[in-house]
């Protein structure tokens, strides 16, 4: 048997399978779990999505045949109407937008489509793992920039060396950001970050995921708000966290022309693109009412309230959020010196919690889990009580 390719090799890791082969066996021992692990929403897609979606599966068979790879010219138009509604942003459906099979296999084939063996990528550490993992699987080197609860979890570009931001291709960046669930207030840094990428001639990709999930009249920016954005970057968005439709996987890339035609090439050679019947749904979520996610975003700020007040008041360190859908959670100072991965083992081994150890998400998460908040409201105050008991214990 031959073996496989190098690449995988250099993986670092993966801590989340340690974690996924822990909930297994919690499962297989009858423990009653509590998975606020990954980031999976547990509410419902809003019925006028079903229905679209159900209404062209049965009735319009065409849409059953190999999709335009790019993405509809229908839904390219949507999304550039809900830009422009959203944030004020004018996209060009014709070459400033194109449709992804979810934002998650648009950045890995950013990655491929940019990046050539030995390539340098600047990336936020913690960092959503598809940000690391896809550069190495491209052959590029990473570096890291340090998220740091001193400097409100964002990267201090002052602090790159000259002579790695010269040789970088390109820079990954995610607000609201996961996993720490930090925010950019305003464009202060974006600007930042657009005179940081022309004076280098790097290519900035903003994962805008989250932008939607927010609470307490926080308005997520986008980076193409930012004055000369358009000229060194792009976008990257989700309907996954937005309209309850992670399983559906679409998402979609827009900003500079230049940058996207490349991409829309790549993907040409390796995938047929989002199925229509999904697109076509796609566009009756974005034509909707702006309110039509409101009883998702009330649900999470209570699981939210409730969760945050109450690790809080065991020991732990966190900030109540005013977006996505976690909880970065400074574990108590007791269990520091083992680590974040321990923590998180024995939490699921004793008490059938399962949440994410920091250190998967970098080394620069140590120290910290990410709490996802995708359960039933009621299951909060049940994890509280474990991990009442699991500390005094």
């Amino acid at each position: 048997m031959k073996k496989y390719s190098k690449r995988l090799d250099k993986l670092p890791p993966y801590i989340f399978s340690i974690i996924n082969s822990l909930k297994k066996d919690a499962y297989e021992k009858k423990l009653d779990v509590i998975d606020l692990g990954m980031g999976n929403p547990d509410l419902p897609t809003p019925d006028i999505i079903i229905d679209r979606l159900i209404d062209t599966i049965k009735n319009h068979h065409g849409t059953h045949r190999y999709p335009q790879a790019k993405g509809m010219p229908k839904l390219r138009k949507a999304i550039c109407n809900w830009y422009k509604r959203r944030f004020d942003v004018d996209i060009n459906p014709d070459n400033e937008v194109i449709v992804l099979i979810g934002s998650k296999e648009g950045i890995a084939h950013m990655c491929m489509t940019y990046l050539d063996i030995g390539d340098t990528a600047l990336v936020s550490n913690p960092a959503y793992p598809a940000h690391l993992n896809n550069i190495v699987l491209a052959g590029g080197n990473i570096y890291d920039m340090p998220l740091l609860a001193e400097n409100k979890w964002l990267p201090d570009l002052s602090k790159i060396p000259e002579k790695i931001a010269k040789k970088a291709k390109f820079m990954i960046l995610n607000y609201p950001n996961n996993p720490t669930a930090a925010v950019v207030e305003d464009l202060t840094f974006f600007k930042e970050v657009v005179r940081f990428a022309k004076k280098y001639d790097i290519i900035v990709c903003h994962d805008n995921a989250y932008s939607e999930v927010t609470f307490d009249d926080f308005v997520a920016p986008s980076f193409l708000q930012t004055p000369g954005a358009k000229d060194v970057g792009v976008e990257f968005y989700s309907l996954s966290k937005t309209y309850n439709m992670a399983g559906w996987r679409v998402g979609f890339c827009l900003g500079n022309p230049e940058i996207i035609a490349p991409l829309e090439k790549f993907k040409s050679f390796v995938d047929y693109g989002v199925p229509t019947f999904l697109q076509l749904a796609a566009v009756a979520a974005l034509c909707s009412e702006d309110g039509i996610m409101k009883p998702t975003l009330d649900e999470y700020k209570k699981r939210r309230d409730k969760f945050c007040d109450g690790l809080n008041k065991l020991g732990f360190l966190v900030e109540k959020p005013k977006a996505t859908m976690y909880l970065w959670a400074k574990i108590p100072e007791k269990f520091q010196k083992k680590g974040s991965l321990h923590f998180s083992e024995q939490l699921i081994k004793n008490t059938g919690i399962v949440c994410l150890p920091g250190s998967g998400f970098g080394k620069y998460g140590e120290g910290y889990v990410r709490f996802a908040l995708v359960t039933h409201f009621n299951r909060f105050h049940d994890a509280l009580l474990r991990l009442k008991k699991f500390l005094r214990n």
